[in-house]
């Protein structure tokens, strides 16, 4: 009897190869019904019987994981962040987590810098402005000799400013674990996280969601920050307070941010709607062709792997 693998990331089902590898390695692939994020009972009414799960930003709660014994083998994350599964849970089954580790990099560094010039020049705006029959022009900026915060310079932070400095930008960042490559090639100037906030005209997150990283950028730290600073977020929506950055759009605290991720997705009610100063994506940071394949493949192989009896090879658990 072929084993079942529950697809439930969007991503993975866009690479037609991983879906491929995973049933020329005799997997029966189900694929979700959902076009979105699975929540706790969607995904119990799932799991059952399952021997894999390639998951995306879905609820494996740890009452969901129970579900899934003694079936369940494996929870191979299609992606890099893990924050919506119960490792601790996990790890008491004897189920491996697993993600794929630098497969998006690049695709979400280069949204990043994209939303960079999109604030900088008022893209977004100006667009929906001719598009609506206006002619409406704006003084914008350049990003040469502006000054990027990362904070988090790990691999897609690390890709952000390898990106920055070919705009001639200068580069300050925070992270507990410094990097001298970046110091050495790049110029980086490592500074304590306040620092950071407060010298950046460009702000960009880049941090995993743990206790000290959640609600990060609140009412008491947008202050610090530039009145003439842009945020931006790529990383995830737990890292920011949404009505506290709403807030400080409204009174001109910063002069704009860009988000991709948000606390509840998909967005619905935010106090970010609607607001002139704000861009919003709706999670696109790894949904380009390129990083579908590189995570899909990254994942079948975690898959394959732990289901032929081998150890996984990027455990996060």
């Amino acid at each position: 009897m072929r084993k079942r693998v529950l697809v439930t990331a969007m991503s993975f089902r866009r690479s037609k190869e991983a879906l491929a590898l995973l049933e020329d390695n005799g997997c029966e692939v189900i694929v979700s019904p959902y076009n979105r994020a699975l929540q706790e009972a969607e995904m119990l009414d799932l799991i059952k019987g399952v021997s894999a799960i390639v998951a995306g930003n879905d609820a494996l709660t740890e009452k969901v994981i129970a579900a899934g014994m003694p079936v369940l083998e494996i929870i191979a994350r299609s992606g890099a962040g893990y924050n919506t599964i119960d490792i601790t849970a996990a790890r008491r089954f004897g189920v491996p987590v697993t993600n794929t580790p630098g497969a998006n990099t690049r695709s979400v560094a280069d949204l990043t810098v994209g939303l960079m010039i999109s604030l900088a020049r008022n893209i977004t705006r100006l667009n929906q402005s001719l598009h609506a029959g206006n002619w409406e022009k704006s003084v914008g900026g350049e990003l040469g000799e502006k000054t990027l915060g990362v904070v988090g310079t790990g691999n897609i932070g690390g890709e952000v400013i390898k990106r920055a400095v070919a705009f001639d930008m200068k580069i300050v960042a925070f992270d507990i674990y410094p990097r001298r490559d970046l110091v050495e090639k790049y110029g980086v100037i490592y500074l304590p996280l306040k620092e950071v906030i407060a010298q950046a005209d460009f702000l960009s997150l880049h941090v995993p969601v743990i206790p000290e990283t959640i609600n990060l950028i609140n009412k008491a730290t947008l202050p610090l920050m530039k009145p003439t600073a842009y945020l931006i977020n790529t990383a995830r929506g737990e890292l920011v307070v949404e009505e506290d950055l709403g807030n400080a759009l409204k009174q001109g605290v910063i002069a704009g941010a860009a988000l991709d991720v948000f606390n509840k997705e998909p967005l619905q009610d935010s106090s970010l709607n609607n607001l002139p100063t704000a861009i919003l994506t709706p999670h696109i940071g790894a949904s380009t062709r390129e990083a579908s394949d590189r995570v899909g493949i990254m994942a079948a192989e975690e898959v394959i792997r732990v289901l032929s009896g081998a150890a996984p090879r990027y455990p996060v658990n």
